[in-house]
């Protein structure tokens, strides 16, 4: 059963100046393998962080680090979860689905659960 589909789309051209006027917003929002990605992977790794928190009606308060993106051996991503998000879909099968073009970066995010 579908417990929340969460979606979210970011202008990379305005996510590339929040970085460079904000000192620490990378290492802020993406975990160390994160950051080694091109810009427009990284605007889509935060479109998914925050439909993930969608999905979960989590509001505030979920540490960024706790959801990192991965890239599954045959290319498809994929969420690993630590810490308290661990905690919140345990149990739950996440789908996230990353896509970016034309400037604008986006993800959706399904959290089924039994």
């Amino acid at each position: 059963m579908i417990d929340g589909i969460g979606i979210d789309v970011v202008d990379i051209e305005r996510f590339k100046l929040s970085l460079d006027r904000t000192p620490g917003l990378l290492e802020k929002l993406f975990t160390d393998n994160e950051r080694t990605k091109p810009l427009q992977s990284l605007a889509a790794r935060f479109a998914a962080k925050e439909a993930l928190a969608k999905a979960l009606n989590a509001g505030k308060g979920l540490s960024w680090h706790e959801a990192e993106i991965i890239n599954l051996e045959s290319g498809k991503p994929a969420f690993l979860f630590r810490g308290e998000i661990a905690e919140i879909v345990d149990g739950a099968m996440v789908h996230v689905s990353l896509s970016h073009d034309a400037g604008i970066a986006s993800a959706m995010v399904i959290v089924e659960r039994n």
